[in-house]
Protein backbone atom coordinates (compact mmCIF):
# COMPACT_ATOMS: atom_id res chain seq x y z
CA UNK A 1 0.00 0.00 0.00
CA UNK A 2 2.84 2.41 0.72
CA UNK A 3 4.00 2.28 -2.92
CA UNK A 4 0.48 3.20 -4.04
CA UNK A 5 0.68 6.27 -1.81
CA UNK A 6 4.13 7.00 -3.27
CA UNK A 7 2.68 6.77 -6.80
CA UNK A 8 -0.20 9.08 -5.91
CA UNK A 9 2.25 11.60 -4.48
CA UNK A 10 4.49 11.36 -7.59
CA UNK A 11 1.46 12.12 -9.76
CA UNK A 12 -0.16 14.86 -7.66
CA UNK A 13 3.11 16.54 -6.65
CA UNK A 14 5.42 15.72 -9.57
CA UNK A 15 9.06 16.62 -9.69
CA UNK A 16 9.94 19.67 -11.74
CA UNK A 17 10.60 19.26 -15.46
CA UNK A 18 14.26 19.05 -16.42
CA UNK A 19 15.09 21.78 -18.97
CA UNK A 20 16.32 20.43 -22.30
CA UNK A 21 15.19 16.88 -21.56
CA UNK A 22 13.96 14.89 -24.56
CA UNK A 23 11.91 11.73 -24.75
CA UNK A 24 15.04 9.62 -25.39
CA UNK A 25 16.93 10.85 -22.31
CA UNK A 26 16.99 8.51 -19.30
CA UNK A 27 15.29 9.40 -16.02
CA UNK A 28 16.58 8.13 -12.68
CA UNK A 29 14.35 7.46 -9.68
CA UNK A 30 16.05 6.77 -6.36
CA UNK A 31 14.31 4.95 -3.54
CA UNK A 32 14.94 2.49 -0.72
CA UNK A 33 13.41 -0.89 0.00
CA UNK A 34 10.80 -0.48 2.75
CA UNK A 35 9.32 -3.09 5.10
CA UNK A 36 6.04 -3.13 3.14
CA UNK A 37 7.94 -4.04 -0.05
CA UNK A 38 9.05 -7.42 1.28
CA UNK A 39 7.50 -10.85 0.87
CA UNK A 40 7.76 -13.75 3.31
CA UNK A 41 11.28 -14.52 2.03
CA UNK A 42 12.40 -11.01 3.07
CA UNK A 43 13.18 -9.73 -0.42
CA UNK A 44 11.19 -7.39 -2.63
CA UNK A 45 7.94 -8.96 -3.79
CA UNK A 46 7.69 -9.28 -7.57
CA UNK A 47 4.51 -7.16 -7.64
CA UNK A 48 6.30 -4.33 -5.84
CA UNK A 49 8.78 -4.08 -8.72
CA UNK A 50 5.84 -3.21 -10.99
CA UNK A 51 4.65 -0.54 -8.54
CA UNK A 52 8.16 0.91 -8.40
CA UNK A 53 8.19 0.95 -12.19
CA UNK A 54 4.89 2.89 -12.21
CA UNK A 55 6.47 5.52 -9.96
CA UNK A 56 9.61 5.69 -12.11
CA UNK A 57 7.55 6.11 -15.31
CA UNK A 58 5.56 8.90 -13.66
CA UNK A 59 8.88 10.57 -12.76
CA UNK A 60 10.07 10.14 -16.37
CA UNK A 61 6.93 11.93 -17.58
CA UNK A 62 7.39 14.63 -14.92
CA UNK A 63 11.02 15.16 -15.99
CA UNK A 64 9.74 15.76 -19.54
CA UNK A 65 7.00 18.14 -18.39
CA UNK A 66 4.53 15.68 -19.91
CA UNK A 67 2.01 15.42 -17.09
CA UNK A 68 0.67 18.91 -17.74
CA UNK A 69 0.82 18.48 -21.53
CA UNK A 70 -1.15 15.23 -21.31
CA UNK A 71 -3.70 16.74 -18.92
CA UNK A 72 -4.39 19.57 -21.37
CA UNK A 73 -4.95 17.07 -24.18
CA UNK A 74 -6.83 14.65 -21.92
CA UNK A 75 -4.39 11.84 -22.69
CA UNK A 76 -3.24 9.16 -20.30
CA UNK A 77 -0.80 6.24 -20.49
CA UNK A 78 -1.68 2.58 -20.00
CA UNK A 79 0.55 -0.48 -19.89
CA UNK A 80 -0.19 -2.85 -22.77
CA UNK A 81 2.39 -5.44 -21.69
CA UNK A 82 5.41 -5.80 -19.45
CA UNK A 83 8.07 -8.36 -18.66
CA UNK A 84 10.70 -8.63 -15.94
CA UNK A 85 14.05 -10.33 -15.56
CA UNK A 86 15.40 -10.62 -12.01
CA UNK A 87 19.14 -10.91 -11.33
CA UNK A 88 19.69 -10.08 -7.64
CA UNK A 89 17.39 -9.84 -4.65
CA UNK A 90 16.64 -6.46 -3.16
CA UNK A 91 16.48 -6.57 0.63
CA UNK A 92 15.28 -4.30 3.42
CA UNK A 93 16.70 -0.77 3.25
CA UNK A 94 18.76 -1.45 0.10
CA UNK A 95 19.19 1.73 -1.96
CA UNK A 96 17.64 1.31 -5.40
CA UNK A 97 18.02 3.30 -8.61
CA UNK A 98 15.53 2.77 -11.39
CA UNK A 99 16.70 4.12 -14.73
CA UNK A 100 13.78 4.51 -17.13
CA UNK A 101 14.25 5.25 -20.80
CA UNK A 102 12.23 5.17 -23.96
CA UNK A 103 13.90 2.79 -26.40
CA UNK A 104 11.57 3.46 -29.33
CA UNK A 105 8.03 3.36 -30.64
CA UNK A 106 5.90 2.14 -33.48
CA UNK A 107 2.57 3.57 -34.68
CA UNK A 108 0.73 2.08 -31.65
CA UNK A 109 3.14 1.59 -28.76
CA UNK A 110 5.98 3.31 -26.89
CA UNK A 111 8.61 0.86 -25.57
CA UNK A 112 10.51 1.53 -22.36
CA UNK A 113 13.33 -0.17 -20.53
CA UNK A 114 13.47 0.16 -16.74
CA UNK A 115 16.65 -1.03 -15.04
CA UNK A 116 16.95 -1.58 -11.27
CA UNK A 117 20.42 -1.26 -9.78
CA UNK A 118 21.67 -1.59 -6.23
CA UNK A 119 25.03 0.01 -5.54
CA UNK A 120 25.81 -0.12 -9.26
CA UNK A 121 24.88 -3.81 -9.69
CA UNK A 122 22.04 -4.92 -11.96
CA UNK A 123 19.16 -6.23 -9.83
CA UNK A 124 16.33 -6.42 -12.40
CA UNK A 125 15.28 -5.24 -15.84
CA UNK A 126 11.77 -4.53 -17.02
CA UNK A 127 10.46 -3.90 -20.51
CA UNK A 128 7.15 -2.08 -20.89
CA UNK A 129 4.94 -1.52 -23.91
CA UNK A 130 2.76 1.51 -23.25
CA UNK A 131 -0.12 2.99 -25.17
CA UNK A 132 -1.72 6.38 -24.82
CA UNK A 133 -5.45 6.85 -24.73
CA UNK A 134 -7.63 9.92 -24.89
CA UNK A 135 -10.42 10.58 -22.40
CA UNK A 136 -12.79 10.73 -25.38
CA UNK A 137 -12.13 7.01 -25.94
CA UNK A 138 -9.65 7.18 -28.79
CA UNK A 139 -6.10 5.91 -29.08
CA UNK A 140 -3.27 8.39 -29.45
CA UNK A 141 -0.62 7.35 -32.00
CA UNK A 142 2.75 6.79 -30.32
CA UNK A 143 4.64 9.00 -32.83
CA UNK A 144 2.32 11.89 -31.88
CA UNK A 145 3.22 11.37 -28.20
CA UNK A 146 6.95 11.17 -29.01
CA UNK A 147 6.78 14.36 -31.08
CA UNK A 148 4.98 16.22 -28.29
CA UNK A 149 7.79 15.18 -25.91
CA UNK A 150 10.59 16.39 -28.16
CA UNK A 151 11.37 13.10 -29.85
CA UNK A 152 12.71 12.71 -33.36
CA UNK A 153 10.32 12.20 -36.28
CA UNK A 154 11.43 8.58 -36.61
CA UNK A 155 11.86 6.11 -33.77
CA UNK A 156 15.28 4.70 -33.05
CA UNK A 157 15.53 1.05 -34.05
CA UNK A 158 14.25 -1.13 -31.23
CA UNK A 159 16.76 -3.42 -29.54
CA UNK A 160 16.41 -6.93 -30.98
CA UNK A 161 15.14 -8.45 -27.73
CA UNK A 162 12.46 -5.77 -27.34
CA UNK A 163 11.30 -6.11 -30.96
CA UNK A 164 11.11 -9.92 -30.66
CA UNK A 165 9.21 -9.66 -27.37
CA UNK A 166 6.71 -7.19 -28.85
CA UNK A 167 6.08 -9.45 -31.86
CA UNK A 168 5.72 -12.55 -29.67
CA UNK A 169 3.10 -10.86 -27.47
CA UNK A 170 1.36 -9.26 -30.46
CA UNK A 171 1.65 -5.72 -29.03
CA UNK A 172 3.72 -4.45 -31.94
CA UNK A 173 2.10 -2.52 -34.76
CA UNK A 174 0.77 -4.73 -37.51
CA UNK A 175 1.14 -3.53 -41.09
Amino acid sequence: MSRQIHLTYAFLRPRRPVPGRSVLDPSVTRTRVRPGDLDMYLHVNNGVYLQMMDIARTNLLADLGALELFARRRWYPVVAASTMTYRRSLRLFDPVEITSRVVGWDPRVVYLEQVFTRRGELAARGIVAGRFLSRDGGRVPAPEVAALLGGPAVSPELPDDVAAWARALDVAHRD
